[in-house]
């Protein structure tokens, strides 16, 4: 428990007290953020605004999982690693894509086939190195297995796997990105399902196959340094909130988004609980549903379902401050995460 606490408090103070930091960098080099033209019209004056946060939580929450393994003297594990390399892997893809904005001053960077070749790259090897390394009781990080609370049904082999693990981190890299649209609202839910991961590492190492055999055991390969990971990232999430809330003084831009993207889709890989996921990242999915939707819709009808997509600029146009949005669509986030701890737990209640 020390490790999860030194993790989340450095990550926490460095992002706070790094942020402001970075936001005077980013204003003496004119790196501000470009917005859209058929975007809603309250949004033109955000032009400008401090760009590419992620990068300060990203380095702040290594630093925090470095520290929390120096002061305890507890060595790194690979499934930790292999998470933050996830993270950091993607969030250097966003950074270059970030870059090109700020850089040429447009609202598109890098081409989506040049985007989507670096986060393949960056999936293939997360992928692959985690279906290898086994410990001592021949457990790899991940499996080729689908998961929900744990591993199920056959194995769908290597191969399948790593095309699996590629459609759920371009996915919910996609997800983020799409639900970074409004102050605050991506690193809110985001810390929530976080906080979650904290919980659910805890809760796998007390009841580990590798302590006992009892019954709903986890086999996952290290639980703790997990929590560990989830606890660093969501310390550095919540210290860039208190600067990306409504009115955000800096946004996290694709760096951020790609790099929370990744570290969801990493924990919930590792921890064997790939769909558990959709249901804490309820919020997100609805988010990315409501494009698919306005697209789908359009194409085979000519007429738009929402007054635009994705869904919190529905909401704008209909009227709704931005702060009854984030606050509002933080309050459904807190319970779609719920639902899923609940869940999570549900098969260690009695049994009548």
């Amino acid at each position: 428990m020390t490790n999860i606490l030194i993790a989340a408090g450095f990550a926490l103070v460095f992002v706070m007290v790094g942020t402001p930091v970075w936001i005077r960098i980013v204003n003496r080099l004119g790196y501000g953020q470009m917005i859209r033209d058929e975007g809603p019209e309250a949004h033109l004056t955000k032009r400008g605004t401090p760009t590419m946060g992620g990068t300060v939580f990203i380095v702040g929450s290594l630093f925090g999982y470095a520290l929390a393994h120096l002061v305890t003297g507890e060595a790194p594990t690979i499934s930790g690693v292999l998470v933050l390399f996830l993270m950091t892997g993607l969030g250097f893809v966003g950074f270059v894509d970030d870059f090109i904005k700020v850089f040429k001053q447009r609202s598109l960077g890098l081409r989506s086939g040049a985007k989507m070749i670096g986060i393949i790259l960056v999936g293939v090897v997360f992928a692959v190195a985690s279906l290898n390394f086994p410990n001592g009781y021949d457990i790899t990080p991940a499996d080729p297995h689908l998961s929900f609370l744990r591993d199920f049904g056959p194995s769908i082999g290597p191969y399948l796997f790593v095309v699996w693990a590629l459609l759920l981190i371009a996915a919910m890299s996609n997800g983020v990105n799409l639900t970074d649209g409004l102050d605050g609202l991506a690193a809110g839910p985001a810390g929530m399902v976080l906080a979650a991961y904290v919980i659910i590492g805890n809760w796998q190492l007390r009841n580990s196959c590798m302590a006992s055999l009892v019954p709903n055991c986890y086999n996952v390969r290290d639980p703790l340094d997990l929590a560990v990971v989830a606890a660093a990232v969501l310390g550095g999430v919540f210290g860039f909130l208190w600067w990306n809330a409504p009115p955000a003084k800096i946004f996290m831009g694709d760096t951020g988004s790609l790099a929370l993207g990744g570290v969801l889709v990493g924990l919930a890989i590792l921890t064997r609980t790939q769909f558990l996921l959709a249901i804490l990242c309820g919020l997100i999915v609805m988010i990315t549903l409501s494009v698919i939707i306005q697209v789908g819709g359009f194409k085979m009808t000519k007429k738009r379902v929402f007054k635009m997509a994705p869904l919190q600029h529905h909401f704008e146009l209909s009227g709704w401050a931005e702060t009854t949005i984030v606050v509002r669509f933080w309050l459904m986030s807190a319970l779609f995460v719920g639902i899923g701890i609940g869940i999570f737990y549900l098969e260690w209640m009695p049994k009548k």
